[in-house]
């Protein structure tokens, strides 16, 4: 094969892979999860109900996906969940291995948990200092802030298709 013929296979394979990677970012709205805006979440369908119950709760008007979430302290470890978090929903939901529940995992729960403290300082500070000065039986520590608060922000319902104000996605107006 001569050098012109390797040439231009090589240019023909760069500008379809070119391509190829063009597209996926274009179908997959890549650029937008770059973003904090909440609109990002329901790219993809199945967080149609999370982006619906927050939409109609007390949050939207002070916290977005991305402050919650994700780390707000560092933004290299917000690039860094966000990339394992988009792995990870990337493959659960192109491959159907997602279940109809959504669950957070684990490191999601542990940002979720330190975003809500920071958040909400002076009242968590004032929770641990009352269960300090009680001798609490459970360590404040090892509770969630959802285990008392179940419905916040999402509502109570946890399925992909069902929730009291998913009649479809609507932008607010303000």
């Amino acid at each position: 094969m001569s050098r012109k013929n390797l040439r231009n296979i090589t240019l023909a394979l760069f500008a379809i892979a070119t391509f190829c990677f063009a597209y996926i970012v274009y179908t997959s709205k890549m650029i937008s999860y770059l973003s904090a805006d909440p609109k990002a979440c329901i790219n993809c369908h199945v967080m149609n109900t999370q982006y619906a119950t927050w939409q109609h709760s007390a949050h939207r008007e002070r916290a977005t996906c991305v402050e919650c979430h994700l780390p707000t302290d560092n933004v290299f470890e917000k690039y860094i969940a966000k990339s394992i978090d988009g792995w990870n929903h990337s493959v659960a939901f192109t491959t159907h291995q997602h279940k109809s529940s959504l669950k957070i995992s684990d490191y999601g729960a542990r940002r979720v948990q330190k975003n809500c403290i920071s958040c909400h300082k002076s009242v968590t500070s004032q929770i641990i200092s009352n269960a300090e000065n009680h001798h609490s039986s459970k360590k404040l520590g090892d509770r969630k802030c959802w285990e008392c608060h179940k419905s916040v922000p999402h509502g109570k319902v946890r399925g992909m298709t069902t929730a009291p104000y998913n009649l479809g996605v609507k932008e607010q107006t303000k």
